[in-house]
This record gives structure tokens, C-alpha cells and sequence, in this order.
């Protein structure tokens, strides 16, 4: 922001609720009399998942609201209303400006400052159903189906979750966004096995790397089983996981984050393996003892064990993943191979947010199974 000194931090979320109620409510009560909208902050920003600090506003943060109005009236005012918005809001809400500027042409990305003309804001104007199959890839007008929910990374699922909403008169964003909450039972339990499953697949990785003189390569194993952990654990608490920015503080607020954190980062700044891999072992001890207390699946014993006939030890996690496989009985999970979500097996932010190919991608995956291509 292009000030001398920047107002008192707010956050964001509280900032779009005075837009809302101190600027664009009057203007639309004034010049739309009995408009029907609805008037929420979700979507994209540290603000909607509640991380925003003052460092936020440096890009894209500040007064902001998304206005949804119905698929006609979107047709027939959302030009004039962007325009009416444009003259009419105040200059700044409790001093932080609500007009954003574009200092880089390359790079689309605005940055509050105050204007003596007319403000370009950022409050948009958008239908719900076609925001929402823009974010999802999907029409979320009825109960996603299974590969919806495959084909959906949870960072978009958690910025519709969460936010605000201010005026739901249109009432299809609190609708949707009660369909979206969660994952249905049997594609939550699916999701808990594939998490299990990827932990299985290089739990041993982290001693055989250090066995081969590899430290670094161990350490890099660990950190990565480490995250899997974490990610676990926000299913178990049924929280979306956030993308790697806010992964950690996401796991943070969880009811298990003071008893595994000091495993967690024990694992992490071990130097030797050794100690790596008692504190990774306290680790799986302690989640998959939370794994059996869900009561999700049959008890499997949470203790660590040799890895076979090497000197590593292991949870075999791959018996939580088995366990809880078997209590999935929906027929277009049972015969898929234990991938699960787009963002269990990419984290690539860039193929996440196109929307075609995470489906096609879950649709082949899918394709290959009801042929016998996996397993």
C-alpha cells in the first residue's frame, strides 16, 4: 500500500464485513430496492482461512466482498453495478484504501492505494453456480458425486467452506457450502486409507537412505512423512488441508497439534537417524492410536515393529490403510486403487487450479481400475 504510514491491521475478514455493511449494503438498498443477493468474502486470500496478518497486505488483501446475485440479474446489472460501486464507494474503510492498482502490467496482482477518481474495487459481481463450477470444475447445484469429490482439492474446498458470509438472500451459497462442509462417510474413509497408504510407501525409505550414507536423503524422506502425518490429521479432525503455506498453521489449531508437534518437529531436526526415526515412531504410534480411537475401522495394533527382516523400524502403516479399505463398501470407491484426492498424489499449484484436467486426470484413474489395469 502506497501510504506513509498504514492504518491499524484489521483483518481481512472484518475489513469486507464494514465494506459490506458501511458502503455496498446503503448503495444497493439506495439504487437496487429489493435486489435479491448474497454478500460473502470466500474464495482466494490468507484472510478467507483466518491466517492474514499486516504482511497480507502487500497483494491482493484489503476491502473486498464477492456479491452474488441470480443468473438474469447478474446478465442485466452486474456491469452497471461494478460501475455504480466504482463511483460510489468511499475512498478507504477504516483507512485502508479500497482502490487497487496495478503497478506491474505483467503481473496481475493489485495493490491499495489511494485515488482521487474513481475507485477500482474489488468487489465482484458473479452468479454462484458458475463461480462455483470455475473454483470446483464441477456443479454444485446437487450432492457432488464421488469423483466430484476426488477431482476437488481441499485448499478450494476450504476457501468455499470458509470465509464469511454477510446476507445469504439468494440462499444458494449457504446451500452449497452445507453440501461442501465435508467429505460424505464412505469418501472420507477412502481418503483416510490413501493417506495411510502413502505413509506405507516410504516409511522403511527414511533408515535405507541412511544405511546407503544418504543423511540428506533421509532427512528429505522424513520431512516428507512428516507433512503426510500432518495431512492425516487434519482428515482425522475433518479440516481441509490448506495448501504448504498455511499447512502448518492449519495443524496448529488442531486438538492434536501440542501432543504430536514436539514428535513432529523432533523428527525434523534430527541430524542422525536414530533419533529420526524414534521420533518419527512416536509419531505413528500417536496417530494411529487416534486412528483406532475414531472407531472407524477394526483396531490395528498401533506399535512400531521391524520392517521385515531389516533393522528399521516401522509402523506398517499399510494395516491402517487395509483396515480402513475394508469399511468402504460405495462400489465407485471400493474397486479404485488407493491414490485417493487430486491432492493426495499432485501438489503442483498450477495443475491444482485447472479444473478440466484434475477431472480427466480422476477419471482415468478410475477408467483404469474398471478395466484391471491396477489393482
Amino acid at each position: 500500500m502506497n501510504t506513509d504510514a498504514a492504518p491499524d491491521f484489521i483483518p481481512g475478514l472484518e475489513l469486507s464485513r464494514i465494506l459490506y455493511e458501511e458502503a455496498v449494503r446503503p448503495v444497493l438498498d439506495s439504487a437496487y430496492p429489493g435486489l435479491r443477493y448474497t454478500a460473502a468474502r470466500v474464495g482466494s486470500g490468507s484472510e478467507v482461512l483466518g491466517f492474514d496478518s499486516a504482511r497480507s497486505a502487500d497483494h491482493e488483501w484489503g476491502p473486498r466482498l464477492n456479491l452474488f446475485l441470480a443468473p438474469d440479474d447478474v446478465a442485466e446489472h452486474g456491469a452497471a453495478l461494478h460501475r455504480l460501486f466504482a463511483e460510489r464507494l468511499p475512498k478507504h474503510v477504516r483507512g485502508w484504501p479500497t482502490h487497487f492498482r496495478h503497478h506491474d502490467p505483467e503481473v496481475p496482482i493489485g495493490l491499495m492505494e489511494l485515488t482521487e477518481g474513481s475507485v477500482n474495487h474489488r468487489v465482484s459481481v458473479d452468479e454462484v453456480g458458475g463461480w462455483l463450477r470455475g473454483r470446483l470444475g464441477t456443479p454444485v447445484s446437487a450432492a457432488p458425486s464421488v469423483r466430484d469429490w476426488l477431482a476437488m482439492p481441499q485448499q478450494r474446498l476450504a476457501e468455499i467452506t470458509g470465509g464469511a458470509v454477510f446476507h445469504d438472500g439468494l440462499g444458494t451459497l449457504g446451500a452449497a457450502r452445507a453440501r461442501l462442509a465435508w467429505y460424505p462417510d464412505q469418501v472420507w474413509r477412502h481418503l483416510l486409507a490413501c493417506q495411510w497408504q502413502r505413509i506405507s510407501q516410504e516409511e522403511a525409505f527414511v533408515g535405507r537412505c541412511a544405511e546407503a550414507g544418504d543423511d540428506l536423503g533421509s532427512a528429505v524422506v522424513a520431512g516428507r512423512l512428516v507433512r503426510d502425518l500432518m495431512r492425516l490429521c487434519l482428515l482425522l479432525e475433518r479440516t481441509y488441508a490448506p495448501y504448504s503455506k498455511w499447512l502448518g498453521s492449519a495443524f496448529g489449531r488442531l486438538a492434536v497439534a501440542d501432543g504430536l508437534t514436539p514428535s513432529l518437529t523432533g523428527a525434523l531436526a534430527a541430524t542422525e537417524y536414530p533419533a529420526r526415526e524414534r521420533h518419527l515412531c512416536e509419531a505413528y504410534e500417536y496417530v494411529a492410536a487416534l486412528q483406532n480411537a475414531a472407531g472407524l475401522a477394526d483396531r490395528v495394533d498401533p506399535a512400531c515393529r521391524p520392517y521385515h527382516d531389516r533393522p528399521f523400524r516401522v509402523l506398517h502403516a499399510e494395516r491402517f490403510a487395509q483396515a480402513l479399505a475394508a469399511t468402504v463398501t460405495d462400489p465407485e470407491l471400493s474397486g479404485l486403487p488407493l491414490t485417493g484426492g487430486v491432492d493426495q498424489w499432485a501438489d503442483s499449484t498450477d495443475f491444482l487450479g485447472l479444473t478440466a484436467p484434475r477431472r480427466a486426470a480422476v477419471d482415468a484413474l478410475a477408467r483404469s481400475a474398471a478395466h484391471g489395469v491396477t489393482p
